[in-house]
């Protein structure tokens, strides 16, 4: 059955309420005051029957012996008195003022016209005021079975004392049973509040379109059938969502592949014709001149034919470059990973490139080490490190050197490459390797650059999974690659 969340939250509130109120009552009007003052006439009670019995047993006695043998739970006077023979046995001082409050008393009991209040082991209880020391009490005035008069005094100030206590204790109670009254009542609200806490989230969450968001259902009331309802809307949305994000997320791919695409169709057409443009235009230049037979002699046919034949070399360079650049990086070109010596790899490359290091007037330095292995493409690091060399060699200052040296980088060998010149400006340190770049563009033509042979240093290195980079240093640039001395896995 449909159980209403307003009848839980009254009920609880109204069960609450009359626990509080009820407890509080029932505190104040039988557990303070009256607990104690029938606690204290039971105690006198007791003392009366416990003297009673005593006397009754027992012929002889002194006041030793009746302090020893009767029961007085309640620490009250106890005087008892002997009217045949005057003698009265007290557990008081028979000076003090108490005494003689009990001693007039007795005498008012011991009259003629009131001799016979009392039958043998009757009592009664009354309360009242010593005028002499102003002090009230609960007073047992009665008849030992043996004839004996007895008179207990339990003074009230004992009871105010105590109900004084209780009391204070009772503030400490009713304070704790409102604190845990409240902390119940907090705790108990969490069963409805974190429920609609729970819907409020859902919703939010339904308003931002994200129909997976499902809501626990717990109860069977108004906030479990508005979950419920809230689930199966969520449940005929899911499908319908999740179709149009799968769409969506397949349009954004084929936009995106689609605009890469015509970015690099833009970028490379952009860069080739911009690196043709120059020696096409020589070349045409000078085929025209050789045409018309401007020269004058066989060494201006020569220089013309030698032009036409550099600026071919170097289109044929481009393409080439171009080429391999493209294979590495749409993977077309695999690795093909073996294991080869790296310090006689790089001195076969710097005895290949003397030639080129002679005519930059500049000297290498590579100090030989003990062999080192590592794994990688063979042809591809060869390439990597021919492009770092032949920058140093460009770039060097005339008459400066070019160094050489390797590191171990955890399982790795970094090769370095340094050489001494003009530093990097910060604006281009962070671009020298994209395609096409060119930091010093009037230098790089000069000895026939086209800003490839970096972006293929780049491509290589990421098709290996190794670091590469370049920082300037003081008096020079080092570049630097890692390759793997481990077996890769």
């Amino acid at each position: 059955m449909k159980s209403s969340i307003r009848m839980k939250i009254t009920l609880s509130v109204v069960i609450f309420t009359i626990f509080v109120v009820g407890a509080s009552w029932i505190i104040c009007n039988f557990f303070v005051g009256s607990v104690f003052i029938q606690n204290l006439k039971v105690s006198m009670e007791v003392t009366f029957d416990s003297c009673n019995s005593y006397f009754s047993q027992n012929k002889e006695f002194d006041i030793d012996e009746i302090e020893k043998n009767i029961a007085n739970p309640s620490s009250a006077a106890v005087v008892i008195y002997d009217s045949l023979n005057h003698q009265a046995y007290t557990s008081i001082s028979v000076e003090s003022q108490m005494m003689d409050s009990i001693s007039g008393m007795i005498e008012e009991m011991t009259k003629p016209e009131t001799i016979g209040r009392y039958e043998f082991g009757e009592f009664e209880i009354t309360r009242n005021r010593d005028a002499i020391l102003k002090t009230e009490y609960f007073d047992l005035i009665g008849m030992l079975d043996n004839g004996y008069l007895i008179i207990i005094r339990a003074p009230i100030s004992q009871i105010e004392s105590a109900m004084a206590t209780v009391t204070r204790l009772f503030y400490f109670v009713a304070a704790g049973l409102l604190l845990c009254g409240f902390l119940f009542m907090f705790l108990f609200s969490n069963i409805f509040s974190v429920p609609i806490k729970r819907l409020s989230h859902a919703a939010k969450r339904m308003t931002q379109l994200d129909f997976d968001v499902k809501v626990p259902v717990y109860t069977n009331d108004e906030i479990g059938e508005l979950g419920r309802c809230m689930n199966e809307m969520s449940n005929k949305l899911e499908n319908t969502i999740s179709e149009l994000k799968a769409a969506n997320i397949k349009l954004e791919q084929d936009i995106k592949e689609k605009q890469q695409i015509d970015d690099m169709r833009k970028e490379f057409l952009s860069h080739v014709s911009h690196e043709l443009k120059t020696p096409i235009a020589l070349i045409q230049g000078y085929a025209e001149g050789l045409k018309d037979n401007i020269f004058d002699d066989p060494e201006s046919k020569d220089f013309y034919t030698d032009v036409i034949i550099d600026e071919a070399h170097k289109m044929n360079t481009l393409v080439k470059k171009l080429l391999d650049l493209n294979e590495i990086e749409f993977g077309t070109a695999p690795l093909k990973i073996e294991r080869f010596e790296l310090v006689e790899f790089i001195n076969d490359i710097l005895n290949a490139s003397r030639i080129l290091v002679e005519e930059a007037d500049a000297t290498v330095e590579f100090e030989a080490t003990p062999p080192v292995y590592v794994w990688a493409d063979e042809y591809m690091i060869e390439e990597v490190f021919t492009n770092y060399l032949t920058n140093a060699i460009h770039y060097v200052s005339k008459g400066g050197s070019i160094k050489i040296f390797l590191k171990n980088i955890g399982s790795d060998i970094r090769v370095y490459v340094y050489n001494d010149g003009q530093n990097i400006s910060e604006n281009d340190i962070d671009k020298v390797f994209i395609k096409f770049y060119k930091s010093d563009k009037a230098r790089t033509r000069e000895y026939g650059g086209n800003g490839i042979g970096l972006s293929i240093v780049a491509a290589t290195m990421k098709a290996h999974g190794k670091n590469y980079g370049v920082y300037n240093t003081e008096g020079g640039v080092v570049f630097y690659f890692d390759l793997d001395a481990n077996m890769p896995c």
